[in-house]
């Protein structure tokens, strides 16, 4: 129950530049390993400033992450865990308090990503549908701190970078000004991280 304990005694709220939470440890060694071991496909990819290459219409940037699902959750059984975990009633009640939304009825998505050098996120907020946003990061390979998710003001400043920092990461609810993405930076070998949310489309894993 490493994120639950996470929640509970590692993490941090801040109000600017919008509500959100730091949170550090949320992960196990064997959970960080196993992140590192999600194969992500090569191929070609164009950096849009999307997550999904969504201005190509091409899907392209969809090579660079990994759903864990019902179909391949038996080769990750750490994150599946952490799937578990996310799914059961005490986890749903801490988060549903903290971020103040209702997560009954909604699903857990989990996903693996792999950003490569060129990438870059436009500010943006999340869809509605998006009820928790949640990244927690892995960085073996000494990356710099810097590669963090940028925050940004209403005025589309950046206000803050989360660090990215080793097993640390962040959490919030998508609201008028919850602006985030990922100003243009180096990335030496790779910008891999976990990503979590509570969803109110249909995933393959509904809460408890």
């Amino acid at each position: 129950m490493t994120l639950i304990n996470s929640l509970q005694n590692h993490i941090e709220n801040h109000s600017y530049p919008f509500n959100h939470w730091t949170i550090d440890q949320p992960l196990s060694q064997k959970a960080i390993d196993e992140i590192y071991r999600v194969k992500i496909p090569e191929g070609e990819v164009i950096f849009d400033g999307t997550r999904a290459g969504d201005k190509t219409g091409q899907d392209l940037l969809g090579k660079l992450r990994v759903y864990i699902n019902r179909d391949n959750c038996n080769n990750f059984p750490e994150l599946n865990n952490i799937i578990q975990e996310m799914r059961s009633h005490e986890c749903t009640k801490i988060i549903s308090k903290m971020i103040e939304r209702d997560l009954n009825n909604s699903f857990v998505r989990l996903e693996v990503i792999s950003d490569k050098d060129g990438f870059w996120l436009e500010p943006h907020c999340d869809i509605k549908e998006k009820l928790m946003s949640s990244i927690l990061f892995v960085n073996k390979y000494g990356e710099n701190e810097n590669l963090g998710t940028d925050f940004y003001t209403p005025d589309l400043k950046v206000a803050k970078t989360i660090p990215y920092k080793n097993n640390y990461g962040y959490i919030f609810t998508s609201e008028k000004d919850s602006w985030h993405g990922l100003e243009r930076k180096i990335i030496k070998k790779e910008r891999r991280c976990l990503q979590l949310n509570y969803v109110t489309f249909k995933t393959d894993w509904p809460v408890e």
